[in-house]
């Protein structure tokens, strides 16, 4: 190796440490892959907790037992989400065909005016239905029966609850465990790492949690103003869309038009488009600086590509998780970011 220049050997060190890194990775997604039925359920508690846990503290400072206070933020956040699912999905069938329809009416008026591209449009919204049950009847001639995958779904989120409940109630605890298992000497740095990588998560889901609420809020509104059908369901979508950043906005947002498009004519499909358009510029230059202004900030081709690896690797469930557990990186990486930079005066 002396016979290379330095800056070959410097090339050929990173190299290495990155192959090495790369490799720790795909076997952490390997292992997390075959694990799934665990590993998922933890991840969820895991950012249920981030949510949850101001409404916990509050409960604690208030007097109330810690056990208790986990119970009954557990039990809250059964009947908030249960109500929540329910009012998504009676809005979503309620209005679905409606939506369907339109959509259907949207692809024939496009085939008028683009023929063959317009076409396939209307060949595909005629045979979603077809589609959809070819679809689920080859994911359930699967390994996996349909009532397995159900089965299993409903215990990751039993597991997922329990492991909330556990994890709020122990969070006082989290610290000390935290820095017994650390290496000796480094057990500031992992708690520090830790904490800063935990509250890029907790602002993360507070953060779009409010913001998803107040942008399915204005959509809404503003669809039942100008008498788009569906717009109730189509809020819904939105919600749901917002926790997926940038392509879950576009893609309920275009859907909204579409639907406006089809059932109110062009003129009420170029306001739905403002309104859409509006909502989107609220929240980029006001709501996320105000709202997740102590969040990791990423770049958005930085959450594209995570959105794109995270479906790559677990479909809709690792879109949904990709930028959290992203923003927690980031976080961890600012933080030794800051104290290399704050040791490296005194070190030289």
């Amino acid at each position: 190796m002396q016979l290379l220049p330095l800056p070959v050997r410097r090339l050929a060190a990173w190299c290495a440490v990155a192959l090495l890194v790369a490799g720790v990775v795909y076997v952490a997604i390997r292992l997390c892959a075959e694990f799934r039925t665990a590993v998922v359920p933890v991840l969820l508690a895991l950012l249920g907790t981030a949510l949850l846990g101001p409404f916990h503290r509050r409960l604690v400072k208030a007097g109330v037992n810690r056990t208790v206070a986990a119970g009954l933020t557990c039990v809250a956040v059964v009947c908030v989400v249960g109500g929540a699912v329910y009012i998504v999905v009676a809005a979503l069938i309620d209005s679905g065909e409606q939506i369907v329809a339109s959509l259907r009416r949207a692809a024939q008026g496009i085939a008028e005016h683009f023929g063959a591209a317009g076409t396939s449009l209307d060949d595909l919204a005629s045979n979603a239905r077809e589609l959809l049950g070819r679809f689920g009847g080859t994911a359930a001639s699967g390994v996996i029966s349909g009532v397995s995958v159900v089965g299993e779904v409903i215990a990751m989120a039993v597991l997922a609850l329990l492991l909330v409940f556990f994890f709020l109630r122990d969070s006082h605890r989290a610290t000390g465990t935290l820095r017994s298992l650390s290496p000796s000497g480094a057990a500031d740095s992992v708690e520090a790492m830790a904490r800063r990588a935990y509250q890029a998560v907790e602002g993360f889901m507070r953060g779009t949690t409010f913001i998803a609420l107040i942008d399915a809020l204005c959509i809404t509104v503003g669809l039942l103003v100008l008498d788009v059908p569906g717009a109730v369901g189509l809020g819904a979508l939105v919600f749901v869309g917002a926790y997926i950043p940038y392509l879950g906005a576009l893609v309920s947002g275009a859907v909204a038009v579409l639907v406006a498009l089809a059932d109110r004519g062009f003129v009420i499909a170029l306001w739905a488009l403002g309104v859409v358009l509006a909502v989107q510029v609220l929240e980029g230059h006001v709501l996320q600086p105000m709202i997740q202004s102590r969040t990791v900030q990423m770049h958005p081709a930085v959450v594209m590509v995570t959105i794109t690896a995270g479906a790559s690797v677990a479909g809709v469930l690792g879109m949904l998780l990709a930028v959290p557990l992203t923003a927690a990186g980031f976080g961890v990486v600012h933080e030794l970011r800051d104290r290399y930079a704050a040791s490296a005066p005194s070190d030289s």
